[in-house]
């Protein structure tokens, strides 16, 4: 093993008994047939049922609603990538010549999915017990709180409280036209504000996610017009 996943393992706090788990999970694509992505979906996993529990316990008082908000949050690419800057993870991934030169080492999504692959990898290496203590350890340093379950909601739930904290009903949602093939469509959503008359339009491969989108795009308006408030905590 090299000096750097020498060094990873103790900043990891676990010492591999098959070192070839965690060179594969440093290991991007563009330098081998035998990358991480794999190790990547299984970690992606682990790390959501143990950041399940560990919210399940700290936030004992928070409905189910609130608990996935703050759990979607947690498990973003933002903060992973943040979390693998923690741990150092750049010095140890193995990337092709290409993604050297564009500065693959820095960049999110592959430092994001790295450290899922890392838990994947202490996963099979030793369990979900010591995975689940890895996750413990990771998220040690971030302070757990209800407020963080309004970080994480929906551009449609975000909308509906703000609506609703004005005493104002709630919006409508219309498909205003369904574009592509049969097996390929996009739907085009209308979102409108019955007592303004406002009327905003998102995209979306699904009409939920066109719901989505029309709201995002109602909320950056509401947003530009200075009337969109802090997210309700």
């Amino acid at each position: 093993m090299s000096p750097e996943l020498l060094a990873l393992q103790k900043r990891l706090a676990h010492t591999f008994s098959n070192p070839r788990f965690l060179e594969r999970a440093l290991t991007h694509r563009s330098f081998s047939a035998d990358h991480n992505e794999r190790l990547e979906f299984l970690g992606d996993s682990v790390l959501n049922l143990a950041v399940s529990g560990l919210l399940f316990e700290k936030l004992n008082q928070l409905p189910e609603g609130d608990l996935s908000r703050v759990r979607a949050n947690l498990v973003k690419q933002e903060t992973l990538h943040q979390l693998a800057i923690g741990l150092g993870l750049s010095l140890g991934l193995r990337l092709g010549d290409g993604e050297k030169r564009s500065g693959g080492h820095k960049r999110p999504s592959i430092l994001a999915d790295a450290l899922e692959a890392v838990i994947g990898a202490v996963y099979l290496d030793a369990g979900f017990e010591k995975a689940s203590d890895l996750v413990r350890r990771l998220y040690g340093g971030i302070e757990l709180n209800a407020q963080m379950s309004a970080m994480g909601k929906d551009p449609k739930t975000e909308l509906q409280e703000w609506l609703q904290a004005r005493k104002m009903k709630l919006p409508q949602y219309r498909v205003v036209a369904t574009l592509g093939e049969a097996h390929r469509q996009t739907f085009d959503v209308e979102c409108t504000i019955l007592e303004t008359g406002r009327s905003e339009r998102g995209i979306g491969a699904s009409r939920r996610a066109g719901e989505q989108a029309a709201a995002a795009a109602m909320l950056q308006c509401l947003s530009d017009g200075n009337h969109r408030p802090h997210p309700a905590v």
